[in-house]
């Protein structure tokens, strides 16, 4: 269990984590983190929480983590920009983390597109963004962060998909230090990001992508899209090319395929 004091302890971000709300169990920290936006909670305020028990990740998913072993948090940010750069959004937290991420373990992270992060292929961080708007500005977005940090064990299908800090690298790490971390690079990034310009995050998100050039398989619910992955939209969509055309994609779950 966190408290605010220990979180706080070393940060020296001023935006992000400027405003703690601090739970041991919650159900949502998204959902919590909406109430609070709404009620105008400050730019960089995060609702963080030890175990969640109806955490979501995308499509309604249910994320399933151990109580006591990851980062479960939500972010409030304001940025100035127009509605048509919310789908950067997730690039934006996964640079960042990813950044995070290497620091602390030394170990090289990817990105797969829209909003995940991998170790050795396995996938450790997703992240949930929701948002709202007014006459096409945005009011706030909200990203939902949850990062396997210490967790052990990752029952059925999960066992071959997902992954944690601790398995990787077979030591237990701080889950306090690498919030601290994770601040400390999304706000670096922020600066810029607030403005509108993505230029930094694209940079550093393509590093770390490893799907451009090759087949993919893109799935939709019940619709599979086979293609060769282009490139990046300019309002991060995939760019994907097909046997007949060339589509642009902004929700999916992508697969790269084996040739």
């Amino acid at each position: 269990m966190y408290t605010e004091e220990e979180l706080k302890h070393g940060l020296t971000t001023q935006v992000f984590g400027s405003k703690l709300f601090v739970y041991d169990s919650i159900d949502s920290t998204n959902a919590c983190a909406k109430t609070f936006a709404n009620k105008g909670a400050e730019e960089g305020s995060i609702v963080i929480a030890d175990h969640q028990t109806a955490g979501r990740g995308r499509f309604g998913r249910t994320w399933l983590a151990e109580s006591g072993s990851s980062l479960l948090f939500s972010v409030i940010i304001r940025p100035t920009f127009r509605t048509d750069k919310i789908g950067l959004l997730p690039l934006f937290a996964a640079t960042g983390i990813a950044l995070a991420v290497e620091t602390v373990t030394g170990m090289q992270c990817e990105c797969k597109w829209p909003n995940d992060i991998l170790i050795n292929k396995k996938k450790c961080c997703g992240i949930l963004m929701e948002s709202t708007s007014r006459q096409n500005k945005l009011d706030y977005a909200i990203i939902g962060i949850g990062l396997n940090v210490n967790q052990r064990n990752f029952l059925g299908e999960l066992e071959d998909k997902a992954t944690s800090l601790r398995s990787e690298c077979g030591i237990e790490f701080s889950r306090r230090n690498v919030f601290r971390q994770i601040m400390m690079s999304l706000e670096s990034l922020y600066t810029d990001v607030s403005k509108g310009d993505f230029s930094t995050v694209l940079m550093e998100w393509k590093a770390r992508a490893t799907m451009f050039g090759r087949r993919i398989a893109l799935t939709q619910d019940a619709d599979v899209i086979d293609g060769i992955a282009i490139a990046l939209a300019s309002d991060g969509g995939l760019v994907v090319k097909t046997e007949t055309c060339q589509r642009v994609f902004h929700a999916g779950d992508v697969t790269i395929v084996k040739q």
